[in-house]
């Protein structure tokens, strides 16, 4: 080939190979891909997580010293101790009512003035005028018959007149005893525990619950005061502390019979021994008091007969006390007397008091503010405990 033919073969042939590659090119771009070029990432989500089943977990092992225990139930007191200490606190004490007898009578000649100054000190304690009078007479005889001169036999008189005036005869136990139905069937003892506010009565029903516990009792509480606020509430703390179940209402203000009618169902079909209801202590005026009380013991006994009625009195207001006693006696018919704050004052004469006004023996006193600070009244330990002894 000659020189002239392959420059006219070359002029003409570049320009198309480069054509040929240009379109190439172009048609494999169009296509997404190249020879030598990766084709462009794609963002693609990664899958959503399997769904968790509902399955419970796997249950963690708790060691028999870390499982939390129910609270322990508090054990009352035993009763029997609790006699001796009515005598040790009065003693402790100093009771006024004793040593000013005591030292009257220890002289060795008593004058008309001295015979004013024991009758006032009786009157003071509140023994009263009728209980008084009898007591100075009785020591009169004595002194003028047998001249008590030693300081011991003066004591021992004293005593002696003392407890007669405080009349040991009377029954002072509490009665629960299990009752009968009309239709002949066992029901639990219910006591009904009336008075005013401001006594300590609903803490008397704690109190008294914790006695029969201490018995060996099962007890029912009925909350029936629903006039104060925060009654039930209170009571409910005392029972739980034993282990004592109270009946209430969810609501202030309720019928107090309907709630007091509960307790003593609740303690008919759970056979319980003693059903306690605390009742409000509201003294407006005798004609409202007998219509709540009067209701309240009808509604009661339609379940079972009552077997006390305890009337809670505060010791140290005097013939203020007695008044209210002798309302609550109209309306209630009250069987026995509780006196709270009897620890060393000198109003320890409304035990006698009391009793000559109603009728009706002290059957329980209290004697502080300790949860077992409620004893059975016993007359020989509070006249030992008046004189010091």
């Amino acid at each position: 080939m000659n020189p002239e033919t392959l420059e006219i073969l070359l002029a003409a042939g570049i320009p198309t190979v480069l054509l040929v590659a240009l379109a190439t090119v172009f048609v494999r771009r169009r296509r997404g891909t190249t020879t030598d070029e990766a084709p462009p990432a794609v963002d693609v989500p990664a899958p959503a997580p399997a769904p968790e089943l509902d399955t419970p977990a796997a249950p963690t092992e708790v060691l028999p010293e870390e499982a939390e225990a129910p609270p322990a139930l508090e054990v009352p007191a035993p009763v029997a101790g609790r006699l001796s200490r009515l005598r040790d606190r009065l003693a402790r004490s100093g009771s006024p009512l004793g040593t000013r007898l005591l030292a009257v009578l220890s002289k060795d000649h008593l004058t008309e003035d001295d015979w004013d100054e024991l009758e006032e000190t009786l009157l003071l304690a509140d023994v009263g005028a009728g209980p008084s009078g009898e007591l100075i007479e009785a020591l009169r005889t004595r002194v003028r018959v047998e001249g008590l001169k030693d300081p011991a036999r003066v004591r021992a008189v004293l005593r002696e007149q003392l407890l007669a005036l405080v009349d040991p005869s009377l029954d002072r136990s509490l009665n629960t005893a299990h009752g009968a139905a009309a239709d002949g069937s066992q029901v639990p003892a219910v006591v009904l525990v009336v008075g005013v506010n401001g006594t300590g009565k609903t803490t008397t029903v704690g109190k008294l619950a914790r006695v029969l516990v201490a018995e060996g009792k099962t007890v029912v509480l009925g909350a029936a005061d629903t006039f104060r606020a925060a009654a039930a509430d209170q009571l409910q703390t005392w029972g739980s502390r034993v282990g004592v179940h109270t009946v209430r209402s969810d609501r202030d203000g309720a019928d107090p019979a309907a709630v007091a009618f509960d307790a003593v169902r609740t303690g008919r079909a759970e056979g319980i021994d003693v059903v306690l209801v605390d009742t409000a202590g509201r003294l407006q005026n005798k004609a409202g008091l007998m219509d709540e009380l009067g209701k309240i013991t009808r509604v009661i006994t339609r379940e079972a007969p009552l077997s006390e009625v305890l009337l809670v009195l505060d010791a140290t207001t005097g013939q203020n006390g007695l008044n209210q006693a002798r309302v609550f006696s109209e309306v209630a018919g009250v069987t026995g007397i509780v006196l709270t704050k009897l620890d060393g004052t000198a109003k320890g004469g409304i035990v006698v008091a009391v009793q000559r006004e109603l009728g009706v023996p002290v059957k329980f006193v209290g004697l502080g503010e300790g949860p077992d600070d409620l004893a059975p009244f016993d007359p020989a330990s509070f006249v030992d405990g008046l004189l010091g002894a």
